[in-house]
């Protein structure tokens, strides 16, 4: 839902804006969604475990949490609307550019309205704002602002979708925990709220850094431009790392349920599995966006085929992030520092090796849009290490295995390749064909070896329908 819902915006935004101002736009988004994941000061994950653990009625305890998120959001506002250089340091200002720092507060209430509904297993709403009011709303919006203005337009549709995806949070927040009836906001729980949940915030945000600060870095070497073709390459690899923050709502609350109870093993055997379902959904869809990346970034725009080398290296670090994600997934409650300490050390071997990359490549003379697949590169590298050290970490801590690769995924992989190989022959003027009948045959080579190979009992019960209410389950 999500991919069909962004693919209108990429379409636009590359057709209609072109490459200079997607780069601009995506220079101020990274450091406007830094400032809202630092202003829900981890409560994203942290809310569950505090509504496990406090005492008093939950809506005292969510409302908390809006509470420190809208200050924390002020203040960052604030700064950024008084320094709008930060989210532009490599262009002028102008038009609306400041008043895009206004939004964080909205993104920032949205997460913890949904990490809140989470909590009592009300995944719909999260589906609702994130899968379809929000891409929708920005894909309507870059189209509808395109006639009013092209220099505006991407922050104004930014800005409509966030207030969107807000509403469709509130709505059955409210609903759920109703308004804070004999709720008093206190300093002294505001702040404890605060401190405990630091070491979250900061695994939270290092967590995004990792993905994000390669398109810094890109901003601080590079023109605009190239900036935009990366952002292009980003936004399509980004989609199977949604897969990953889809599970995040449901497997914090499952975590911390198991580990209220002492059970280790659980937690293991959930971190196991899910690791499993993300890491081969999120292969099968870097086969299918790598193997014909000229094709898929064609669709965007001729000026965007640049971007597929980097494309290629983004896809496949997504694949070899996840058992380090879902890793990570448990590690915030059981080492919230040490899990912080490795994330911070990973995040500036990965910045290091961006910026040698980029001065190598550079050296060696090889064109703009190899050096500009250096941090990619990077990613990849870094997030593939993190992944083997977070894993065997969690491993050591639960005493059971976590890592959830099964070698069927492999040979799907080489299968999916083969078949998807033969399309890339095809001539220019035929490269249509590529998207349109080399994805599905890839989709459906490497799915075919999943589901024949790697599934287990247990994973195929999921594709069971439920016993109805009142039912006996068979034994």
């Amino acid at each position: 839902m999500r991919l069909v819902a962004r693919l209108p915006f990429l379409f636009i935004a590359g057709r209609i804006y072109g490459p200079e101002q997607v780069g601009r736009f995506a220079l101020a988004v990274v450091v406007v969604e830094l400032a809202a994941l630092v202003a829900t000061l981890g409560l994203k994950r942290g809310l569950a475990q505090a509504l496990s653990n406090d005492d008093r009625p939950a809506v005292c305890v969510v409302w908390d949490a809006m509470a420190v998120a809208l200050i924390a959001s002020l203040l960052a506002s604030a700064l950024l609307v008084a320094m709008p250089e930060i989210m532009y340091p490599n262009t002028a200002i102008r038009g609306m550019d400041r008043w895009l720092a206004l939004i964080v507060f909205a993104t920032a209430w949205s997460d913890i309205s949904l990490a809140a509904l989470a909590y009592r297993r009300n995944v719909k709403a999260t589906v609702t704002a994130r899968a379809v009011v929000e891409p929708w709303t920005i894909s309507i919006a870059a189209w509808a602002f395109s006639f009013y203005s092209l220099r505006d337009g991407l922050v104004l549709s930014y800005i409509a979708s966030m207030a969107a995806a807000l509403i469709a949070s509130l709505i059955p927040f409210l609903r759920s925990y109703g308004l804070p009836y004999g709720w008093r906001p206190r300093l002294s729980i505001l702040i404890d709220l605060a401190v405990r949940n630091a070491p979250l915030a900061g695994a939270d945000a290092i967590e995004w850094a990792t993905r994000n600060v390669d398109r810094f870095i890109l901003g601080v070497m590079f023109e605009p431009k190239i900036v935009g073709i990366y952002y292009m390459a980003q936004q399509v690899a980004s989609i199977p790392q949604k897969l990953k923050t889809s599970f995040d709502p449901i497997l914090g609350p499952v975590v911390t349920a198991a580990l209220a109870r002492g059970d280790k093993e659980a937690v293991a055997h959930q971190v196991r599995q899910v690791s499993f379902w993300i890491m081969a959904a999120q292969t099968g869809l870097a086969l299918m966006g790598s193997i014909p990346g000229e094709a898929v970034m064609g669709v965007v725009g001729p000026q965007f085929v640049a971007g597929t080398a980097a494309l290629g290296f983004l896809l496949t670090a997504e694949a070899a992030a996840s058992t380090g994600a879902v890793s990570e997934g448990a590690l915030v409650y059981i080492a919230r520092i040490r899990n912080l300490l490795i994330s911070a050390a990973m995040l500036c071997f990965q910045i290091g090796l961006s910026f040698g990359l980029i001065f190598a490549i550079r050296r060696w003379g090889w064109p703009v849009n190899f050096q500009a697949a250096g941090p990619a590169l990077a990613l990849l590298l870094s997030v593939a290490l993190t992944s083997v050290i977070k894993s065997n970490f969690l491993s050591h801590l639960l005493k059971a295995r976590v890592a959830g690769w099964r070698w069927p995924m492999l040979w799907g992989a080489l299968a999916a390749i083969v078949v998807g190989s033969t399309f890339t022959w095809l001539p220019k003027r035929l490269e249509w064909l590529e998207v349109l009948l080399g994805v599905p045959a890839i989709a459906g080579t490497y799915l075919f070896v999943i589901f024949k190979w790697a599934l287990t009992a247990e994973d195929r019960a999921l594709f069971k329908s439920m016993p109805k209410e009142g039912a006996v389950a068979p034994a």
